[in-house]
């Protein structure tokens, strides 16, 4: 718990100098792209939060990966994080800057259910649709579940729209249980 106070902390610390120098989407960017790289890679995570090893090496390996894709803030804050031996934070810091530069650009997450990954076209689609209906930028997530058949389920904040072929059975099933339809026999 102290440790996600913390990382709320530096994140918004780091949001705010970004918006004094009007590079808070670029520094957004940067965290979400420091956020996948860790999570996506279990062996650099398990560098940066190794007690073993020391903070110059791993400034080394952050820099070697980072340091050409990405702003000068989000560099400087690997080297707070170096002085403050806080750099096991990183990847929750970078997902806590994420989330509240969302809430501050209004961008909404929308999570889409699939049977199958979303194609990019319809992605767009998707996008423009909930654009349309909350007024809202959202960033969607698409997550794929063989058991809904077919269709899809579509959360944004609050709203939930399911139009799964699973869905549509179930309510089926439900109309016939509750039918009171006797057969002639």
């Amino acid at each position: 718990m102290k440790d996600a106070r913390a990382a709320l902390r530096y994140a918004k610390a780091i949001l705010n100098l970004a918006k004094d120098t009007k590079e808070e989407s670029a520094v957004n960017e940067d965290m979400q792209f420091i956020a996948a790289t860790i999570s996506e890679n279990q062996e650099f995570e398990v560098v940066l939060k190794s007690p073993v090893i020391k903070a110059s090496q791993k400034i080394k390996v952050l820099n070697a990966i980072f340091s050409d894709k990405i702003s000068p803030i989000t560099l400087g804050l690997f080297h707070l994080l170096q002085e403050n031996k806080r750099i096991d934070m990183l990847e929750s810091i970078a997902k806590q800057y994420s989330i509240i530069y969302d809430f501050l650009k209004h961008i909404e997450v929308a999570k889409v259910t699939t049977a199958v990954p979303i194609t990019p076209e319809v992605e767009a689609l998707v996008l423009t649709k909930i654009l349309a209906l909350t007024g809202n930028k959202a960033n969607l997530e698409n997550v794929v579940n063989p058991a809904i058949l077919g269709g899809f389920i579509l959360r944004v904040g609050d709203i939930q729209y399911d139009a799964s072929i699973s869905n549509y059975l179930n309510e089926l099933r439900k109309e016939f249980d509750n039918s009171h339809f006797i057969p002639k026999i």
